[in-house]
């Protein structure tokens, strides 16, 4: 169960979101998991600072998942997050920070995995 949630600092229309949506549905393959369990979420036109400057066009994005991934699987994936989101809103490489979390204990409608 991979969660992918974005805190962006531009707006993000309802069409981007779902062709977004739709795009890491696919690249949740590279975890060998399927979009059916895939959760994400958008937080647009948030403040982000780096290096004490703000970043006017940039992301953050945390991929959560339920058991662990590889460290190849964590960069092909950091490849896809940064060109979907340079394609989907024009924000560059090198403005989109991705953290990767594995979890051992995922819990759901009433129990964990």
């Amino acid at each position: 169960m991979p969660f992918i949630d974005s805190k962006i600092t531009v707006s993000v229309s309802p069409e981007k979101r779902e062709s977004i949506k739709s795009q890491f549905g696919e690249a949740v393959g590279i975890f060998h998991k399927p979009e059916s369990y895939l959760m994400v979420g958008f937080e647009d036109n948030y403040d982000l600072y780096m290096g004490g400057a703000k970043v006017e066009k940039g992301a953050y994005v945390s991929v959560n998942l339920y058991g662990n991934a590889s460290s190849d699987a964590c960069n092909e994936m950091t490849g896809k997050i940064c060109s979907i989101f340079e394609k989907e809103l024009g924000i560059p490489g090198d403005k989109v920070y991705i953290s990767y979390q594995g979890y051992k204990d995922w819990g759901w409608n009433g129990r964990n995995f």
